[in-house]
């Protein structure tokens, strides 16, 4: 019997293996969660399109649209909602694949359940409660980081960005100037660190090189063998 609880929060959950969908969807209930459940790709889009959901959980090979192509459609909608894929595709191609895509995160199947709802409860608590802690405005060079609404702010755009590089900016701000070690860095903005989540990490600073560059005199560094530096002018 399900114990009732108040509600965690609302899961788009697209997966056409009915077996597995059923599992997971009957155990992020009993967490409590509520779950939107979709068999194929196009029914997670229209879906996504009518109601409003704090996290999603994609799988990748679906019918009529596949994984890649429900994550781009809602990042043209939104930089904020976390995207989880679970995939029985887990070669590092697919998983860089994922994240350039716009995942958050990447769990090949089969997976751990405990590990699952371990990601969504800290993906959601961080959506839904962003700690006030140094989330005011950050000054590096003449680029602005807003870590509260995820934008980097330079003078002549405004850029959206998603959770994960919104952390991973943040922790190079905390921290500038300084070289951070590679597993320091995955430790502290994805809880481990193992060689897919490095790749990972080196697309998401890639995509942070690129943001930043209209400013030249901020540099993020790759120190070989060692980590990252964000290197930024004495008086920021």
């Amino acid at each position: 019997m399900t114990n009732i609880q108040p509600l965690k929060g609302t899961i788009l959950f697209a997966e056409d293996d009915s077996s597995l969908a059923f599992m997971v969807k009957d155990a992020l209930e009993d967490e409590g969660y509520k779950v939107i459940h979709c068999a194929d790709g196009q029914t997670a889009v229209d879906s996504f399109d009518k109601s409003r959901v704090d996290i999603c959980l994609l799988d990748i090979m679906m019918p009529n649209k596949d994984g890649y192509s429900v994550a781009k459609k809602i990042r043209q909608q939104t930089d904020r909602l976390p995207i989880i894929f679970l995939s029985t595709k887990s070669q590092e191609s697919d998983k860089l694949k994922g994240y350039d895509t716009g995942a958050d995160d990447y769990l090949a199947k089969p997976f751990s359940m405990p590990e699952l709802l371990r990601k969504i409860d800290v993906f959601i608590r961080r959506t839904k409660k962003p700690s006030a802690e140094n989330l005011n405005e950050v000054q590096i060079g003449n680029i602005r980081f807003d870590p509260a609404n995820m934008k980097i702010i330079t003078p002549e755009e405004t850029i959206s960005i998603t959770q994960k590089e919104n952390e991973l900016l943040k922790f190079f701000c905390d921290h500038r100037n300084k070289v951070l070690k590679r597993n320091e860095v995955l430790l502290n903005v994805w809880g481990k660190e193992d060689f897919f989540l490095g790749r990972s990490m080196d697309v998401f600073v890639s995509k942070l090189r690129k943001y930043l560059k209209q400013d030249s005199s901020i540099l993020l560094e790759t120190i070989h063998g060692v980590g990252f530096r964000l290197s930024v002018p004495k008086d920021n």
